[in-house]
């Protein structure tokens, strides 16, 4: 009797052993191919953020040449809305980003559940 639970139990050892190294390794695995994808698409997020930024700042600066070109004044609309350009811009960027990571997030907690 003793023998055959020292048998059960050594079984469900083993067999507790046998699918944590399972996952481990399916989240090696998952884990591998997640990097090749992600070296991808940080590359397309440097791209896309960088755009995101230098649209505005070159429409701003466009903008001000045309404003300082046909309304001079006392200051410069070029430098004024160059920096505007630049700061939205940046704003742009950092939701952007902001959205991306919650993303991520979530998709990591619903893969955890």
């Amino acid at each position: 009797m003793t023998d055959e639970k020292s048998e059960s139990r050594a079984a469900n050892k083993s067999s507790e052993l046998a699918e944590r190294i399972d996952a481990k390794a399916k989240r090696i695995m998952k884990s591998r191919r997640r990097r090749n994808q992600a070296v991808w698409l940080g590359m397309g997020m440097m791209g896309l953020i960088g755009w995101s930024v230098t649209v505005p700042t070159l429409a701003g600066a466009a903008i001000g040449i045309w404003l300082d070109k046909n309304y001079p004044g006392s200051h410069s609309w070029t430098l004024a809305l160059l920096v505007s350009g630049l700061a939205i811009g940046c704003l742009n960027a950092w939701h952007w980003v902001a959205k991306e990571e919650a993303a991520m997030r979530d998709e990591e907690d619903n893969q955890h559940e």
